[in-house]
């Protein structure tokens, strides 16, 4: 019999069929259904759900207590804080259940992207490129790239460049990253990266 080329803790549940990828690595008390595909060279931190036909791209963190449902998509290089809460159905009842692959709205994180601790992101909205969520916010429409979102509901309160520098515009609505790549901001609602 092979070893898997990713590292699962004792305490871990891997679900036959899960596709995950070389140098993951699960700790304690995750469990991981039998149809999610994780990437390359993932954090799963403790007690972390990873539900059927969840996708998770490379190079992704995802840390402790964090449930990932149905509809879920991380691109590569997503960061979940500590208990932050994705939703998987706009509607939730208990006598009157929406359980079915068909009630539940999809959810896209893209590429870079990061999730505060304990902030919430509701079903069926896409965080775009590096866009940031603050601790603690409530995302509840479509966050621009690089966009910085704080509150209930979260808002806009600033723009953030790919390596985590908050970007501030001159007169030109340009904007140099502590790496040098330059931004221009188009409009109150789009930024985006020339170089």
């Amino acid at each position: 019999m092979t070893q898997p080329d990713y590292f699962a803790h004792e305490s871990a549940y891997i679900d036959a069929g899960a596709t995950i990828g070389e140098g993951t690595k699960i700790w304690h008390f995750s469990h991981v259904m039998a149809t999610a595909k994780i990437g390359d060279r993932c954090i799963i931190g403790q007690n972390v759900f990873v539900g059927d036909r969840v996708v998770i791209g490379n190079h992704c963190k995802i840390q402790n207590n964090v449930s990932l449902y149905e509809g879920v998509i991380l691109e590569d290089y997503v960061f979940c804080g500590p208990s932050m809460v994705f939703t998987n159905v706009k509607t939730p009842r208990c006598e009157f259940p929406r359980n079915t692959s068909a009630d539940y709205h999809p959810t896209r994180i893209k590429r870079g992207s990061s999730i505060g601790a304990n902030a919430t992101i509701v079903c069926g909205i896409t965080l775009h490129e590096c866009a940031f969520v603050a601790a603690g916010a409530v995302v509840t429409k479509d966050v621009p790239s690089f966009a910085l979102v704080a509150g209930v509901p979260a808002k806009i309160i600033g723009w953030m460049s790919a390596v985590g520098d908050i970007l501030t515009f001159d007169a030109q609505g340009v904007a140099i990253d502590s790496l040098g790549h330059i931004y221009e901001q188009v409009n109150s609602l789009e930024v985006r990266r020339c170089s």
